[in-house]
């Protein structure tokens, strides 16, 4: 069986992986969220709120695909 060097290991970025992941979770249940208000519930601040993590999910994201090669 061959040996896990701690270089091998970080090479599978693991940690970015499951973070990407987890944000990707938290971006869906937000949309869900929102998506499920009923119509005078959709104030200013749901949808400030909801644009803010959708930006923030565009930034995470780019930066993903900037760093992944």
């Amino acid at each position: 069986m061959a040996e896990i060097t701690m270089e091998r290991f970080l090479r599978w970025k693991i940690l970015p992986r499951v973070m990407m992941f987890v944000m990707t979770f938290m971006y869906i249940r937000v949309i869900e969220w929102f998506i499920s208000l009923p119509p005078e519930a959709m104030t200013i601040e749901a949808a400030g709120l909801t644009a803010t993590v959708t930006g923030a999910m565009t930034g995470a994201f780019g930066l993903w695909l900037g760093h992944e090669k």
